[in-house]
């Protein structure tokens, strides 16, 4: 799980009972933020090496679970991957992925070099806890 460990310095003033006097004491307390968000989300692109072969959506997440388990084994391709959007065309994929698992996938799909007997690479194009961050991208952006 993804944690995000944030010291930071404690300060409070203390009034002293007897007087105006007012002294201060400072600490450290230590403050563990966890990542709340139950699901990964990632923009794939699947590149291969025939360049007019065209992968349809089934035979992507049946690559996909045959990556995880290569790697993995059956411990692997049980991890719960969904493929949400999928563009046949540009071989581009919108991945969902519980967030403990998204390190397992990443690795699984950047190491795998062949589909059916052919050169592949997988690019991980985008990744964030939150849908929403891709559906656009900066770097893109055409402005009037």
């Amino acid at each position: 799980m993804f944690c995000d460990l944030f010291l930071y310095r404690v300060s409070s003033l203390q009034k002293m009972r007897a007087g105006t006097e007012e002294a201060e004491s400072s600490g450290y307390q230590r403050v563990v933020l966890k990542n709340a968000s139950p699901h990964h989300y990632l923009k794939v692109r699947l590149v291969l090496e025939d360049e007019s072969a065209r992968v349809s959506a089934v035979n992507l997440k049946t690559f996909i679970t045959s990556c995880l388990r290569s790697l993995f084994g059956e411990v692997g391709a049980a991890l719960n991957v969904d493929v949400l959007k999928y563009d046949e065309e540009t071989l581009t994929a919108l991945l969902r992925v519980p967030s403990r698992g998204l390190v397992k996938l990443w690795s699984s799909l950047t190491l795998q070099g062949f589909y059916q007997n052919r050169a592949c690479a997988f690019r991980v194009l985008q990744v964030s806890p939150f849908l929403l961050a891709l559906t656009g991208n900066s770097r893109d952006l055409q402005l009037d």
